[in-house]
């Protein structure tokens, strides 16, 4: 064994045999995927193409901003006890890491670098399930695998479809109950065929085989959000034409010591929180919540984000500890302990507590109480305590001295209250251990607004905005003793103007201060006259006054008309803002900077300037005018010898000052004209050079289809929209063109009805959409409206409907009506049957081509299908008239040749007039024409008639009378109630009396009675006897009495002998064997005739089918003939066929 040597290892030749035939091929063999056939390739060429126009849709500007996109809404939807909350529950854990105890409300969580999510479950309410059908960018719709489809299933489906239909996935739950393979698989097949049907060929089912440990496997949850992840969304037109946010938050502002002496029935003031969608938000649109009503907006706040998408610091911080990963974000729910509820904040704290263990990870809440248990002192004393800066670069604080009066004691607890409800209402006040005095200062100095370079990155963790503020430097935190001026106008500058400066920092007040020092030293250190920051005062002046012109050329123009509130004659004039501030204490320390306004000549309100003559007769010179000829169209600009003038600040003539233009972004200095001239003359020629080489090399390339053009110029439309907006500040930008979407606002709305807060429940969504400026009046709608062909009532006139139109939820009362071959609008009592009608009716002004849905009742307990009608706008306010069918009726009391009087059909002879020269009939059908009106009786009038008419003639009038809708509109506010699925509107009479047992009053003259018609008797015809005489024989009446006396065999009586009667009752049973003997022969018959006729067939069938292949081979051997004899002359010789 010791001697045995090792084998060497063969290589394998697995490599030999894979690149044995690679050097054989050669690039695409095309001839290998070559169909056979010509057809079936053209066949499969049509599909291709097909597939490709399939694709393509209309494009439309997708508004979502690229770099912070809200989140996406997907709405958990189906019936009861189908598992929505533990899907919910499920799918928060996949993406947070999180348990939720309880899920109530809207839940963000982040799902990817770009990409956040808001899930929220839908109550099995009608009213939820509209409201989340407009929202919802993202369906799961979940299905019970062991039930099967419900009516609510299908009623959600098709709210979907009339107001935009999002991207919608199936899942199936329940799986586990069915016990059987087979019946599995057969379920599974059945429900995805369903289910396809409703949706499109090829939508996706997810299968959720069963619970485990209260929620759903972990495999099968994440192969659902991998998919919810990648998905791709496309904007629909009405959220892409509307701002609208779904609120997670909501607070009650309104004084409590209001509510206490309304006891709670006044009018609250509420914020609501979320994030901002579809088109941008101005503060001045009117906004519309869904259960409440229309509101106006009191103000808009943009605030951190409270789920930030992750980025570098983000991912640092996670890697480090995987405990402070709170990336889910639902107010409304138990996340963190602490669940905002209306006006409070509730801390959960499970089990025991220990302030000591300093192990155990705290959550929000439990960090929130320890940092109010270490505060030692109230806010009032902070306050007194904190040191105030009045600029970033102070040293010394702001002193107050002992010896104020009470005015000035009562507006700084003015100013405290202040700064304390401005605190609270933006959820920033944070306050440090040890740190509380700074944490103030920090916070007063954002107030001030002199901080214009921070950041807002929003919040890193759950609900605590962090904001990094740049305080005062090191240097002059190390105490160094600088002297500040009294006030911020002998500074040479005022509040507005620093901020008008692009972020320039101020004057270098330590560099002054260093100078001061010196000078200080060099005197010898006595005492100073004045005070320290009058020294020098020239030099700072001259450098103020540098840099104040050097920085003014940058005109602000945006935030000088958006941000003013100064008139615009005020401003061009060049008032200041800050002349027109109020002096709020005239005892403070504080002052505002004096800026001398021009006096004006005349200070009455006139339409036209006073000019002054002086300033007009420098017009009159010649040398002034010929300076401004080449600045106009009509001017001589051909310059002097090829050189252009150039006055003495380098300017061209003529040319005017860009004060909109940024010093970083100067034109380049001027060329000479000739340069100027060549080089624009060379890039002219580049690009013609350019297009004729595309449209050489490849001519078809340069060609865009229409969908290329349409995406192309889209997009280009959205970067100069980009390019517009991007230099303007954010609040400037937000006052032209509206809070962007994807934006964390902070909603306050007034006057809102009390029922709203006191009933708010977090399972039912609040959503705030913002209305155009059309839709916010009322009129008369005409839309094209279809009855469900589930719904099993018809609908009628005039009856009571739910429509659910844009944002709104609405009852009125339309008429139906249908276009009589493009005459009139004519009125129908019900809808048809399986087509389209249109109805008109009055409520909230949309935009054309909106889609709605309408229901009878939005009660629950209906266990019919409540869908009851769709449709889309047609027109506003349209001019046409809907008319009703209008029948009068008279009868002739007086006939005369063609001419008969009418009366019962008008009351007087006014009626008459207006209906002179219409066409009548009678029921018989014959026609006549109204003539004029009888002077009696009142009412009656003459008419001719085709024919003559009977006095037992009926005469009627067919006529066209105009209607009008009622102005009746009913909002639905299932938010104001405490049980939301419990809303009735108006009701139908007959309903009224069916709850309340009443019976249906009847007329006397309504009631239906038995008809009795008398007889009729007809008088024989009676022909005179010379006429008798007249007539033919064939003619003549054979009028032959009746006999009167009885007939000889009637009166005789028959006997029949014994032998008789057997021989007649032998005959008649010879007669029943004869009939039931020709009967069997009759069927043997027709059974011998089926039989035969059958083989005749087959037959038949064999000899035709003879026949056509004998003509087959005859047409066979007939073509081979004409096909040889067209072949070439120098072709295969013919060979002679044997006989």
């Amino acid at each position: 064994m010791e001697t045995q040597t090792h084998k060497t290892h063969r290589p394998s030749n697995k490599a030999e045999k894979k690149t044995k035939g690679q050097g054989k091929q050669s690039g695409f063999n095309e001839k290998a995927f070559a169909p056979k056939s010509g057809r079936r390739a053209e066949r499969e060429g049509r599909r291709n193409v097909e597939r490709e126009q399939t694709r393509l849709h209309v494009p439309l500007v997708d508004r979502t901003p690229e770099d912070v996109p809200p989140p996406v809404i997907v709405a958990i939807v189906g019936p009861s006890g189908v598992g929505k909350t533990t899907l919910l529950k499920s799918l928060v854990r996949r993406y947070s890491k999180q348990t939720l105890q309880e899920a109530k409300g809207p839940i963000t969580v982040v799902s990817g670098k770009k990409r956040r999510l808001t899930f929220i479950e839908c109550s099995n309410d009608l009213n939820s399930m509209i409201d989340i059908g407009k929202i919802a960018d993202l369906v799961l719709l979940m299905i019970d695998g062991s039930y099967g489809f419900e009516m609510d299933t299908f009623e959600f489906l098709n709210i979907l479809q009339a107001h935009g239909f999002p991207k919608v996935i199936g899942v199936l739950t329940h799986l586990d109950l069915i016990k059987k393979q087979s019946t599995l698989k057969a379920t599974k097949k059945t429900i995805k065929k369903r289910f396809w049907t409703e949706i499109y060929q090829g939508a996706k089912l997810f299968y959720l085989s069963g619970v485990l440990n209260g929620r759903y496997p972990d495999t099968e949850i994440l192969n659902l959000s991998r998919f919810i992840s990648v998905m791709k969304f496309r904007p629909l037109i009405f959220r892409n034409s509307h701002p609208y946010l779904l609120a997670d938050r909501i607070e009650d502002l309104t004084p409590r010591e209001t509510i206490r002496a309304s006891r709670g029935k006044c009018d609250r003031t509420v914020t609501l929180y979320g994030y901002l969608r579809g088109t941008n938000l101005r503060q001045s649109t009117k906004v519309h919540i869904p259960g409440v009503g229309d509101m106006s907006i009191t103000s808009v706040k943009i605030l951190g984000d409270p789920c930030p998408l992750p980025d570098a610091d983000s991912e640092k911080r996670r890697k480090l500890s995987e405990k402070k990963k709170l990336l889910v974000h639902a107010p409304m729910s138990d996340v963190g302990g602490v669940i905002y509820d209306k006006d409070a904040v509730w801390i959960n704290v499970p089990g025991n507590f220990t302030r000591g263990a300093a192990d155990v990870p705290l959550g929000e809440g439990e960090k929130m109480v320890m940092d109010l248990q270490d505060v030692d002192a109230t806010l009032a004393d902070t306050v007194s305590r904190s040191q105030i800066k009045l600029l970033g670069s102070s040293s010394m604080p702001l002193t107050v001295e002992a010896h104020e009066d009470a005015e000035d004691c009562e507006s700084l607890a003015e100013d405290a209250e202040v700064d304390e409800e401005g605190t609270d209402e933006s959820e920033e006040e944070d306050l440090s251990d040890g740190n509380e005095a700074e944490g103030i200062m920090e916070e007063d100095e954002s107030d001030s607004g002199l901080d214009s370079g921070r950041a807002n990155r929003g919040r890193i963790a759950l609900r605590r905005v962090m904001r990094p503020i740049s305080g005062p430097s090191e240097k002059e935190r190390g105490g160094a003793d600088i002297a500040f001026a009294d006030s911020d106008s002998e500074l040479g500058e005022g509040e507005e103007e620093w901020d008008d400066r692009d972020n320039s920092p101020p004057l270098d007040l330590e560099e002054d201060v260093d100078d001061l020092s010196d000078e200080i030293d060099g005197d010898g250190g006595d005492m100073i006259a004045g005070p320290a920051w009058k020294e020098n005062l020239s030099a700072k002046a001259a450098a103020a006054f540098a840099e104040h012109a050097r920085r003014k050329r940058r005109k602000d123009w945006m935030g000088s008309i958006y941000s003013s509130r100064l008139t615009p004659s005020q401003i061009v004039n060049g008032e200041s803002e800050v002349s027109h501030k109020e002096d709020l204490s005239s005892a403070d320390d504080f002052f505002r900077p004096k800026e001398a306004l021009e006096r004006k000549d005349d200070e009455l309100d006139r339409t036209k300037d006073i000019l002054s003559l002086e300033s007009l007769r420098e017009w009159e010179n010649e040398a002034t005018l010929d300076s401004l000829r080449s600045a106009f169209i009509t001017g001589d600009h051909t310059p002097v010898d090829g050189v252009v003038a150039e006055e003495e600040d380098g300017t061209e003539a003529g040319d005017f000052e860009d004060l909109e233009a940024d010093e970083s972004r100067q034109p380049p200095p001027p060329q000479d004209a000739e340069a100027a001239r060549v080089a624009e003359l060379a890039a002219k020629k580049a690009e013609l050079k350019r297009k004729f080489d595309e449209q050489y090399d490849d001519p078809e390339a340069a060609k865009m289809d229409f969908y290329d053009e349409k995406k192309e110029e889209i997009n280009r439309q959205l970067q100069i929209n980009r390019a517009e907006f991007e230099g303007i500040d954010a609040e400037a930008r937000a006052l032209v063109e509206g809070y962007r979407p994807g934006s964390y606002v902070r909603i306050e709305l007034s006057d809102v009805p009390c029922e709203m807060i006191e009933h708010f429940d977090p399972h039912y969504p609040v959503i705030v959409g913002g209305l155009l400026p059309s839709e916010e009046r009322f009129g008369y709608l005409q839309v094209r409206i279809k009855r469900h062909r589930w719904f099993t009532r018809i609908l009628k006139t005039n009856d009571p409907l739910i429509f659910s139109l844009g944002w709104r939820r609405f009852q009125t009362v339309p008429i139906y009506s249908l276009d009589d071959h493009s005459i009139r609008m004519r009125m129908l009592k019900y809808t048809p049957e399986h087509m389209h009608c249109y109805a008109t009716f009055y409520g909230p002004v949309s935009l054309p081509n909106t889609g709605f849905c309408t229901f009878n009742s939005l009660d629950g307990q209906t266990s019919m299908f409540r869908v009851s009608a769709t449709g889309v706008v047609l027109d506003v306010d349209r001019s046409t008239k809907i008319v009703k069918k209008l029948k009068l009726t008279g009868v002739p009391f007086k006939i005369f040749k063609n001419t008969a009087f009418i009366k019962d059909m008008f009351n007087s002879a006014l009626e008459v007039a207006k209906f002179e020269g219409a066409h009548i009939r009678t029921v018989s059908g014959i026609r006549g024409q109204v003539k004029k009106a009888l002077s009696k009786p009142d009412g009656a009038f003459r008419a001719t008639f085709e024919d003559k008419v009977l006095m037992s003639d009926i005469v009627f009038l067919r006529a066209w009378y105009s209607i009008q809708p009622r102005k009746f509109y009913n909002p639905v506010t299932s938010l104001l109630l405490s049980d939301k699925g419990q809303w009735s509107g108006m009701r139908l009479t007959g309903e009224v009396r069916k709850e309340q047992g009443l019976k249906t009053p009847l007329a006397v003259n309504s009631t239906y009675k038995p008809i009795e018609r008398a007889p009729r008797r007809f008088n024989a015809l009676k022909v005179p006897k010379k006429l008798q005489a007249a007539l033919p024989y064939a003619s003549k009446p054979r009028a032959m009495k009746p006999q009167s006396k009885e007939t000889y065999m009637k009166r005789r009586a028959v006997v029949m002998e014994p032998e008789e009667k057997k021989a007649i009752a032998l005959l008649q049973q010879i007669r029943a064997l004869r009939k039931d003997q020709v009967v069997r022969r009759r069927e043997k018959q027709s059974e011998r005739k089926a039989a035969h006729r059958k083989k005749a067939e087959k037959e038949e069938a064999l000899r035709a089918d003879k026949e056509k292949e004998k003509r087959k081979e005859i047409m066979r051997v007939a073509g081979l003939k004409s096909k040889r004899e067209t072949e070439p002359e120098g072709g295969r010789p013919k060979k002679k066929r044997k006989t």
